[in-house]
Formats: structure tokens, sequence, C-alpha cells
């Protein structure tokens, strides 16, 4: 038994290695065993809970970037700790949901004996991995940035990510969970030495069948004629961005990034994330359309926006404000005598309501400010209102590239889900275009600043995710219980 338990830590530390990479980087070579690793811990919770922090301590790495924390009113002595002790938290919370689900996986699999046949293991199966995919869902719906499984196939393997188009992120986090246990169930047939074969050829049959269908699902045929849109990126580094000398900068800066995209020919420009301050007004009236990242004020609450500056206006005549807020940062109050604000320059602020469909003179847009990428049910629903295109505006300073990265591939999974464009405009980047079959353009190079211009197509269609959401999925977790139970009343 002790045996059996060391040897079930070192797997989920391995497989949790091999998660934080494909978390990281993308990919289903990677990530299919590590879940198969995953599924050979289950009866060890505790191993499942090491896979857990071990994949999001590596894939999460990048948050040691908030180190120094200066800038915001944290001591210099606990910049570190804090740091490090968001890192951690986060570590610890992803081995808590594993460990969790583990532990369930134990508490079902009475039901799916070696008596009650190959079938009841099946049947457990789907509802584990449903399970799980559901679960990433709810997630990305909390104030935590989730950056889950689904979304790990990207870039690396666009055709089958293209089953997003009906079933979503949570639908792609529950295939890639039942290839790791068909790995799983082939490796331990090839140790019985019966049954291998087949098990293996059948899986690789279904597994090409899934990517041509996948592939099928991205070909788009009702595009409108592109738009040329351009997107500035202004390279500001977030730890000076609200010192005088920027703030001097700013105005002259961004009437240089209108003037230049007017030159482009562009129809509109897009800034990035909390860029304009509340009230600001141009130096002169905007020569095309501006939307641009900012805040704004509403019954002494201040709020983080997208800003609509229409054609002649020095002024925003639309918004749709942000409703997801960064926890520890955004929407934590400022403590008595002002000393610490949270973890941005801009504590305090409040959210918006939470649809994200941007009305203004322009075609109807799905917005997402930041993190709220990480939601498809929010700008699925948008879309299903009448958004022709998906926006998303950040600030990822002082993050690394391996963030940028992450971004993106939510990005083309957003894309993906909805059948729609999505233009991407970030302070340091990614600033970059992803069209709805998921492939991406980028551009301006990643922290350089400039102003880009992307060919932006409008879509009317409603894809299959945009209208069903999470049903199939439920769907698929009710036939794995009820499957499950009825084969172990028949055994």
């Amino acid at each position: 038994m002790g045996n059996d338990r060391s040897l079930a830590l070192l797997q989920g530390a391995v497989g949790g290695v091999l998660a934080g990479i494909a978390l990281a980087q993308g990919g289903l070579l990677v990530m299919a065993p590590a879940l198969a690793l995953l599924w050979s811990t289950c009866r060890f919770p505790v191993a499942a809970s090491l896979w857990g922090a071990v994949a999001v301590l590596l894939s999460h790495r990048w948050l040691l970037a908030l180190h120094p924390l200066t800038w915001v009113g944290v001591p210099a002595p606990l910049s570190v700790p804090v740091a490090a002790s968001i890192w951690l938290f986060c570590g610890a919370a992803a081995a808590v949901l594993v460990g969790l689900w583990a532990w369930l996986a134990i508490w079902l699999a009475h039901l799916a004996t070696r008596e009650a046949g190959i079938r009841a293991q099946v049947f457990h199966a789907l509802l584990m991995a449903s399970i799980w995919g559901l679960a990433e869902v709810l997630l990305a719906r909390s104030p935590l940035f989730w950056i889950g499984v689904g979304g790990s196939l990207l870039p690396g393997d666009r055709a089958l990510a293209g089953l997003a188009r009906w079933f979503g992120a949570g639908g792609l986090a529950t295939l890639q969970l039942l290839i790791g246990w068909w790995l799983w169930r082939t490796a331990l047939a090839w140790r019985r030495g019966v049954g291998w074969r087949r098990s293996l050829l059948v899986g690789l049959l279904c597994l090409l069948l899934a990517h041509g269908f996948g592939w099928s699902l991205l070909r788009s045929s009702d595009a409108t004629a592109p738009i040329s849109v351009a997107a500035w990126q202004p390279a500001i580094p977030t730890r000076s961005k609200f010192s005088e000398a920027q703030q001097r900068r700013l105005p002259e800066a961004l009437q240089n990034a209108l003037d230049r995209a007017e030159a482009l020919d562009a129809a509109w420009l897009v800034a990035p994330e909390g860029l304009l301050p509340p009230d600001e007004v141009l130096l002169r009236p905007a020569p095309l359309p501006l939307l641009s990242g900012g805040f704004r004020w509403l019954r002494g609450q201040q709020r983080s926006a997208l800003l609509v500056v229409d054609r002649g206006e020095r002024q925003a005549s639309a918004f749709i404000d942000k409703h997801r807020l960064v926890p520890l940062g955004e929407w934590l109050p400022a403590l008595p005598g002002g000393v610490f604000r949270g973890l941005s320059a801009v504590g305090g602020l409040q959210p918006g309501a939470a649809s994200r469909l941007l009305q203004w003179p322009g075609p109807n847009a799905a917005v997402a400010i930041c993190y709220e990428l990480s939601d498809g049910a929010a700008l699925a629903q948008a879309v299903a209102d009448g958004a022709q295109w998906l926006l998303a505006v950040a600030n990822l300073d002082p993050y690394p590239l391996a963030l940028q990265r992450q971004f993106l591939a939510l990005a083309q999974l957003r894309s993906i889900e909805t059948a729609r464009d999505l233009l991407s405009v970030a302070n340091t980047g990614p600033s970059a275009l992803v069209l709805a079959t998921g492939k991406q353009q980028q551009l301006l190079a990643p922290f350089k600043e400039g102003v880009g211009l992307a060919d932006l197509h409008l879509h009317q269609g409603i894809s299959g995710y945009t209208r069903w959401r999470e049903a199939p999925l439920i769907g698929l977790m009710l036939f794995g219980l009820v499957g499950l139970g009825w084969s172990r009343l028949r055994s």
C-alpha cells in the first residue's frame, strides 16, 4: 500500500509538470499523458491534489512578476511575500479543487465495480469528465482568472478545438479528460497483455473523426466584406503610467494615434484598457470614432469601462463598464489613511452591468475587458443578443510574454465558440486579430508602441454553443449518471 501511494505521488507530480507545460504552451500531445497520469492517481486524492498544485504553479508563474509592488503602496520588505502568497494561493486552490474531484471519483467508483463491467467504467468516466468540464465553466464566471484544460488545445490543435463551436470550452475540457482516460485504460490493458490493440485502434479512430468533425465546424460563410480597424498599442509601463510625465505625454500621443489611424483609412481606432482618465477631453475633435479603455464616475463610484468617442467629438458618448474586477486589486476598497488601495493603482472600483453587449453607432460588439475574456458564456450571450464581432481590451503589463500567449489562446477559443472575429488590443500586447475560424494574425510586436491595421469581418450566424451553451454538457453528465446507476443495478 505504501509503495502504491508513493508511486501515485510520483505520477501526480510528473502529471502536474506536464499539465503545467500544456496550460502554458498549449498542446494535446502534452496534456493527454498529463491527464492519463491524473486518472491513475484518482485512488489517492492527495496525489491528485499534488497534480493540480504543480500544474497551476507552473502555468501561473507569471504572477511572480507582480513584484515589486512598492508603486501601489506595499512596503518593499513585503513585496516578494505578497506576490509569492498570491501565486501559492492559486496553487493551493487548484490542489483543493482537483482533490475534491478525485474524492468524488472514488465515491462514485463503487458503482463501477468490476462486476458491473467495462460499460459501467465508461459511464463513470463520462460522468467525471463532464463534471470537470462544467466546473471549469462555473469557475470561469467566478472572480478568478481561470485558465483551464479546455483552452489548452490552442494554439496547437485548432481542428480539435473546432468542436468548441458546438460544445464550448467545457466540452473541450471534457473531451480531453476522456482522451486521458482512454490512454490510461489502454496502458493498463497493455500491462495485462489483453485487448490493448483494440483499445488503441478504436481510440485513434475516434480521435481522427473528432478532428475531422471539428475542422468541418470551423468553416464560415456568412462573413461580410472586411472593415479596416486600427489598434493602438501604447506600451506604457504600468508602474509609471500615473506619473506626471506620462500623464502630460498621453493626450498628444493619443491624438497622434488617431491621426495615424485616419491616415491608414481605418473605420475606427481601438485603444487598450485603462487608458483614459475620468472625464478626459481630447485635444482636438476625433477624426474617426475612438473605442478606448478608461475610467468614469457614476454616482460617486469609479468604474473601469470601454469608452466610445464619436467622430467629431472630444468626450465619450457611449460606454460599457467592466463587470468582473480583479480580486485584491480593483474591487478592494481603500483602507483608512489610504495606505493600501489594493494591488492596482486604481483600487476601489465598482462593477458594472453583467451584459457584455456594446451598442454604439458602429456594429454591435461583445466586449471583454481584461480577464473577462475567460468567461465564454457571457460573450456568447452578447452574441445571441446581436453582437457581430468580439473586442478584448486589456493591460497585461508588467506580466511577461507567457501570459500574453495564454490570453491569445483564450481569444482563439472565444472566437471559435461564437463564430465571430475577435480583435485583441492590449497595452503591451497581444494586439492581434483572431478570425472566426480561430486563425490568428499578429498586428503589432509585443512590448512595442505602434498602430496596426486589422481587416475585421462581421458575422450574423449563430453557433451551436451560442444557442445551446452548456445544455449538451449537462445532458452528457446526466447520461453518465443514469448509465452508471443502470449498470450497477444490472450487475
